[in-house]
């Protein structure tokens, strides 16, 4: 065994190195520590208070600033690599400890840096996910951070959405007393369906895992090829995956049509109703009442469908909603 030792007249068994013999043996260690092909972001300035006396606070501002003229001169930034890497390799990330009295939308206004960007990086869930106390990072690029192995709803959305996004640039960064690796796509920001979810805590996605095959609004029907207004969200899904009710209500109807399949549909507060479609069984019976994230049924390709999927809509006084439209009417639901 070699046994490095920096002590002067300190007997060794094996080999003795000096500190700068062991310099290199140390940084090879270090640097085969992380992914290779994975920039590595390690310095992390703090910002004691977010206030232009501070000049730390002033010089982060001007990163942002910076790094905004850098993306909005050029439009390739999420389909070209070395473009992307280029401008990544002027990213640093700041920190922040937030106080009680602090929000994540406010702090993100305040640094002039979408709260997208702010909630990926920070594996933010909700609003409300933020901890006072607890460090908040702060990136001077904006952008989407994708986790290398997503583990929330939002996660798994901000993934399947992003599959054909182009390649962004790996880093691994450190986070809460580990390092964690991310996938960045720089200039990039929340859908309107990903603000949706993360500023409505009240309803959870229906798939743990699913890729978002069609959005709402107008679009050719894939089986009659007719031009039709779609009313949901397509999730497409293996036959058989779990479906879970996206919040606490009580099932309305059960049923079956030949364009959306066998179907469930749960009555919640403030006249909302969410609606499943395309399913292959029904796990709950008529009148029930159910829990949030509660198994309701199982995805499957019932009715008009060319796959197995699931077929999602919210609805509100009996229509359905744009989910570009949502964010101010979920700020009325009691939570």
């Amino acid at each position: 065994m070699t046994v490095l030792s920096a002590k002067k007249g300190r007997a060794c068994n094996g080999v003795c190195m000096s500190p700068v013999a062991a310099l290199p043996f140390f940084l090879f260690l270090l640097v085969s520590a992380f992914p290779i092909g994975a920039q590595i972001i390690s310095t992390l300035p703090a910002i004691p208070v977010l206030e232009s006396r501070d000049i730390t606070f002033r010089q982060y501002l001007a990163d942002v600033e910076a790094a905004r003229r850098i993306l909005y001169s050029s439009r390739q930034t999420l389909a070209d690599r070395a473009e992307a890497e280029e401008i990544s390799s002027r990213l640093t990330i700041y920190t922040y400890i937030p106080s009680a009295s602090d929000e994540l939308l406010a702090i993100a206004a305040r640094c002039n840096i979408p709260y997208g960007t702010l909630a990926s990086l920070n594996r933010l869930s909700h609003t409300e996910e933020m901890v006072p106390g607890k460090t908040l990072l702060l990136p001077s690029i904006p952008g989407i951070f994708i986790p290398q192995t997503p583990e929330t709803s939002l996660e798994r959305l901000l993934f399947s959405a992003r599959v054909d996004a182009g390649p962004g640039v790996l880093l691994s960064i450190p986070r809460g007393g580990k390092t964690e690796r991310f996938r960045f796509l720089p200039g990039d920001d929340f859908t309107s369906t990903e603000r949706v979810f993360f500023l409505n805590r009240g309803f959870q996605f229906p798939l743990q895992n699913f890729q978002l095959s069609s959005s709402y609004g107008p679009r050719t029907n894939p089986v009659t090829g007719v031009q039709s207004m779609h009313g949901g969200l397509d999730l497409a899904a293996p036959e058989g995956t779990n479906v879970y009710a996206v919040k606490n209500g009580t099932v309305a109807d059960i049923g079956e049509d030949s364009v959306l399949g066998k179907y469930i549909i749960i009555s919640h507060d403030d006249n909302w109703i969410s609606f499943y479609g395309h399913l292959s069984e029904i796990t709950v019976g008529l009148r029930a009442n159910v829990q949030s994230a509660s198994l309701i049924a199982k995805v499957g390709s019932t009715g008009q469908s060319t796959g197995p999927h699931l077929h999602f809509e919210l609805r509100q006084n009996g229509q359905s909603r744009d989910p570009a439209r949502l964010l101010g009417l979920f700020k009325g639901i009691t939570r």
